[in-house]
């Protein structure tokens, strides 16, 4: 009768308590998860800046772990999902959920117009569904790239599927394929120009999540390429760090000159390049190499520099949230976002091209 009990009262207890207990994620893994989403859709809002022609940005992500008819209810109503699995690379889906408010604002700027007065309307017409699924399908494809440079593995995606809902009952078959009855939702802050301010949301089953973390802490798929003596220094995993890239990613917008972090570069390559070519390697490790960090470039003519004087602003041509351009004597072999590390500027690095190609690169 004991046992029974237990069981009674486990069948009571409400999905949070059960999901809690679960604990499919570490806090740390949580973070990465976030700091993955934010790198992706940091990329993804450049696409979608340059298809909108308007200023995009996705930021300041929150990671839970919450029950499928949680999320269903939270979802503002009514809404637009585009749903597409990934086919190689990565196992499962990635679903991305946006209001239809939302959409109607981007589908009237994608059709040529402005994105105001459109307050009253409350529905898709057939063509502006498929632009507002072109532009949805366009930032699931980029965070799907960012993703593949950061593992160093292709990771393609699936044909897209569309679902827009008017009540919650309609949204779960989103999740139908669903092994769990728990998921990973991702919620970013969504801006667009003056037009939008609101939130845009990522869906990923657990197992998609736990395929992710494991992907990004593989020996061999890390977010550098080499071999299995070639390993991710555990310390840019830990949480200090993984805080610290999330307390100052804004700090990018605010940079205005190159610095220089060639000892934290400059390390990767007394470690694993090529057996067959390693003597050769020994040979330059001692070469000094300058580095830079390029926050932007834009053109101007000879009016416009003669007429700069203390206070004057230089627009780049380059987003507030866009990587950086990493260069070692002058040839670019990596991107990265710029951090604060005890009070001096640093840059982590979210993508960088293999030792063989670094080498040949630098022309040594």
């Amino acid at each position: 009768m004991k046992d029974d009990e237990k069981v009674d009262d486990s069948l009571k207890s409400s999905p949070d308590k059960i999901t809690n207990k679960l604990n499919y994620f570490s806090d740390e893994e949580k973070d990465l998860l976030g700091e993955i989403g934010n790198i992706c859709m940091g990329n993804a809002s450049t696409s979608f800046s340059k298809l909108l022609q308007k200023p995009v940005t996705i930021t300041t992500p929150s990671v839970e772990i919450v029950s499928i008819s949680d999320v269903v209810k939270e979802f503002v109503q009514p809404h637009i999902a585009l749903k597409v699995k990934f086919l190689s690379g990565i196992d499962g889906d990635n679903v991305l959920v946006m209001s239809i408010k939302d959409a109607i604002i981007i589908a009237d700027v994608m059709m040529g117009g402005d994105g105001k007065n459109v307050e009253d309307r409350e529905n898709l017409n057939e063509i502006e569904v498929s632009a507002v699924s072109e532009a949805m399908n366009q930032m699931i494809a980029s965070s799907a790239t960012s993703m593949s440079t950061m593992f160093q593995k292709t990771i393609d995606i699936s044909t897209p599927e569309t679902i827009i809902s008017y009540k919650s009952d309609s949204s779960e078959r989103l999740f139908s394929d669903y092994n769990s009855e728990e998921v990973v939702k991702i919620k970013f802050h969504m801006s667009v120009g003056d037009l939008i301010n609101s939130k845009i949301v990522q869906i990923l089953s657990i197992d998609t999540g736990k395929n992710i973390i494991n992907t990004m802490l593989n020996d061999q798929n890390g977010f550098r390429e080499g071999s299995k003596d070639q390993r991710y220094d555990d310390e840019s995993l830990d949480n200090q760090n993984l805080k610290a890239v999330n307390d100052n990613y804004n700090s990018a917008s605010s940079m205005r000159k190159n610095y220089n972090v060639s000892e934290a570069v400059l390390m990767p390559l007394t470690q694993g390049s090529n057996p067959k070519g390693s003597n050769n390697i020994d040979l330059i490790l001692d070469v000094p190499l300058e580095i830079s960090v390029v926050l932007g470039r834009t053109k101007k003519n000879v009016g416009d520099i003669l007429n700069l004087g203390t206070g004057s602003l230089v627009e780049l041509e380059k987003l507030a949230e866009e990587p950086v351009d990493i260069l070692v004597n002058g040839k670019q072999i990596a991107t990265g976002e710029v951090v604060v590390v005890n009070e001096n500027f640093g840059v982590r690095i979210t993508a960088i091209i293999s030792n063989a190609e670094r080498v040949k690169n630098l022309n040594l």
